[in-house]
């Protein structure tokens, strides 16, 4: 028998990174926006969101998982729960995330802050360049001739249902990427106006709960972006991961559904965490009182109260889509005079020419088409009954 020779290094197909780069979240330059952009001021900033109630949680240091909320002498809460666990949850523990005591937890302030984050960022982006003003020493409209506040953030959900914010936040020129700040604009002045914003923020809910005034919660992590991972902050390139990895979680790491949720008897047959459940059984409760009617909350019950866009960012921080949609219209319309040998001009014209092809079902189609609807009218007959059986249940023979 012939021996398999083991593959030499050189002859191993070198992987290739799927990691994104950072030309394409705007940190190093490109499409229209100038490699220079990287020399400007620039932050990645995670905005935590308050404390609702004591959660299971998963701790780690130094690599090494720690117990989730250890206490002395083992306290209870005033439902007779336990305010501590000495257990060790991995991080893709079920309890991870969970209320200590559901009753002690405020589910409704914690749906409302969901559904003003969206405001709260947007009070954020408003109140920064005033901020800036201040600390430079100078009027809001001379700030607007020399500094221009550009960002890029995403939504995440952690494990307890509540919305963070992930954001790469930048200061320009008067004129965008493409022009650099002055040189007195640096990044620890920039650290300091976001961390003095976010203290300042506040949006006050349509309720006179204790939870009505909301703001951000006391974590807040700034750290300087740099193009090299050798300097005390952190590179672009690990920047472009972290932006990618929150971009694609859903609410579905929450616990939660990825669809609208039309009745409320629907909710009880979720499969989702309890916790996420007493969420939208909380959306649709406030859903039903007048001071909250703008909010929306049945429509976004199954996103947990937010109902905000999962990634935004400013006008001026890179290429707009818009701009990247027409791009790719005129490369396709390139390709296809290229390939019927029309004439390269300005202008495109689409020409669409339809033809009758004829209606109704081929030979045989007509039967598998009937049995089809029959069975969807069976299933469709047997979920209604089910559903009338859990609405309102026979009462038991005495």
């Amino acid at each position: 028998m012939q021996k398999r020779r083991r593959p030499r290094p050189e002859d191993r197909k070198r992987r290739v990174s799927r990691s994104p780069k950072p030309r394409d979240t705007g940190l190093r330059g490109g499409k229209s926006v100038p490699e220079e952009v990287s020399q400007h001021p620039r932050v990645f900033a995670a905005f935590t969101a308050p404390s609702f109630g004591a959660v299971h949680a998963h701790r780690q240091r130094a690599g090494q998982t720690l117990p989730c909320r250890p206490r002395r002498g083992r306290p209870v809460c005033e439902h007779g729960r336990p305010q501590g666990c000495v257990l060790r949850h991995h991080r893709d523990d079920a309890q991870v995330g969970q209320p200590m005591c559901v009753d002690c937890y405020d589910y409704i302030g914690a749906v409302l802050w969901n559904a003003h984050a969206g405001a709260l960022w947007r009070e954020f982006t408003k109140t920064m360049p005033s901020v800036l003003a201040r600390l430079l020493g100078c009027a809001l409209k001379d700030l607007r001739r020399t500094v221009r506040l550009s960002y890029a953030k995403v939504a995440e959900y952690k494990a307890r249902g509540l919305v963070h914010f992930h954001a790469v936040i930048r200061l320009d020129g008067p004129d965008g990427p493409s022009d650099r700040p002055p040189g007195h604009i640096t990044v620890e002045l920039l650290d300091q106006a976001i961390r003095q914003t976010a203290v300042r923020v506040t949006v006050q809910a349509p309720d006179e709960l204790p939870s009505a005034m909301l703001r951000r919660g006391d974590q807040l992590d700034v750290r300087p972006v740099y193009v090299s991972a050798e300097l005390d902050g952190m590179s672009d390139q690990r920047v472009a991961r972290y932006v990618a990895k929150y971009a694609t979680k859903g609410a579905e790491s929450a616990g939660t559904v990825d669809r609208p949720i039309r009745q409320p008897w629907e909710i009880a047959r979720l499969p989702v965490t309890e916790h996420a459940r007493r969420m939208i059984y909380t959306c649709f409760s406030l859903a039903e009182l007048a001071e909250y009617k703008g909010l929306r909350l049945r429509q976004w019950a199954h996103m947990l109260g937010y109902r905000g866009h999962f990634s935004t960012k400013s006008r001026h921080y890179s290429i707009r889509l818009a701009d990247l949609r027409q791009a790719r219209a005129d490369y396709r319309s390139e390709q296809a005079r290229l390939l019927t040998g029309l004439p390269s001009s300005a202008e495109t014209v689409t020409v669409a020419e339809w033809r009758y092809a004829g209606s109704g079902l081929l030979n045989g189609e007509p039967f598998w088409a009937e049995l089809a609807r029959q069975r969807i009218a069976i299933a469709r007959h047997i979920t209604r009954e089910r559903d009338k059986q859990i609405a309102c249940p026979s009462p038991e023979p005495e």
